[in-house]
Order: C-alpha cells, then sequence, then structure tokens
C-alpha cells in the first residue's frame, strides 16, 4: 500500500471528522467509510481503494496522534468494505489536549508526535510490578539477583 495515499485518507478524516468533531464539543463521532471516499474521489484519491481507507482510519498512528480510541465498528467482521463506520471516542487523557479553539489553525500535523521517552516511558511503564511476586520469593530484588548469578538450579536450597 501506499503510504502517502494513507496520509492523505487520515489528513481528510482529520479535516472533515475528528477537528469538526471536537470544536463542536463532541466526546463520540462516527466516520463512514462510503462518505470520506467521497471526499476523498474529490482530491483525486483511487476510487476502489477502500481497503486502505479502512486500514488507515483504524490504525494505531491515526489513533494514538490525534487522542482517540475506536468504540465499535459497524460492518462486516472483516472490518473491510465501503459499508463500514468506525465509532470514535475521544481518550479520556488527551482530552485537555484536544480543546481546539475555533480560532486556532487546525492543520493535520497540530496533534504533536510522541517523543522517544515517552514512548520508551510508556512501554516500559506496562512492566512495571511484573516480578512483584518473584522477587518476594526469593526475599528481595537483591536474593533474586544473587540467585540469578549463581550456579544454584533448586532456589529453595
Amino acid at each position: 500500500m501506499n503510504h502517502g495515499l494513507s496520509d492523505q485518507v487520515r489528513a481528510v478524516a482529520l479535516e472533515k471528522y475528528v477537528h469538526p468533531a471536537i470544536l463542536a464539543g463532541k466526546a463520540q463521532f462516527s466516520v463512514a467509510v462510503k462518505d470520506l471516499m467521497q471526499h476523498l474521489r474529490a482530491e483525486g484519491f483511487p476510487g476502489k481503494n477502500w481497503p486502505q481507507v479502512c486500514t488507515a482510519l483504524q490504525a494505531e498512528k491515526f489513533l494514538r496522534t490525534n487522542g482517540l480510541e475506536i468504540e465499535g465498528v459497524d460492518g462486516p467482521p472483516s472490518k473491510m468494505s465501503t459499508t463500514v463506520i468506525v465509532h470514535y471516542r475521544l481518550s479520556p487523557a488527551d482530552a485537555p489536549r484536544k480543546r481546539i479553539s475555533s480560532e486556532s489553525s487546525i492543520s493535520p500535523t497540530a496533534a504533536p508526535e510522541e517523543t522517544p521517552e515517552e514512548w520508551a516511558h510508556r512501554m516500559s511503564g506496562k512492566l512495571f510490578g511484573l516480578m512483584k511476586d518473584e522477587f518476594a520469593a526469593f526475599g528481595g530484588g537483591e536474593a533474586f539477583l544473587r540467585w540469578v548469578r549463581s550456579e544454584d538450579e533448586n532456589p529453595t536450597a
């Protein structure tokens, strides 16, 4: 798939659906692939490229960048069709960032990208506390490390 076309899909969805919903103060809104395709065709988008539209609308890149969560997807089980309707809600954590005034300039690049440090913190935060019970079984972190570094295979010996 052509990434330039996916970017075009995301930009038009942002302009025609996401920003108007935010400006209207809506916490939830929907995007129908069929309607979005009409806007895209007016900009020269290939008419039979609806799978790329469905994929771009449901991509993590689109969701994270715009502070969105998918509430549901109406349509066939494959979630790939011109009849697909994607239902979104604004992420509660991103709500303060999404307060856009009508005077502000709205562009597809208005939302800041996640920095590598933020990404690392978000990803490593999921690991926090994962080994808590294991450490406790060995009498703490130092005892666990001593066991790991030792040649003992039996932790109770």
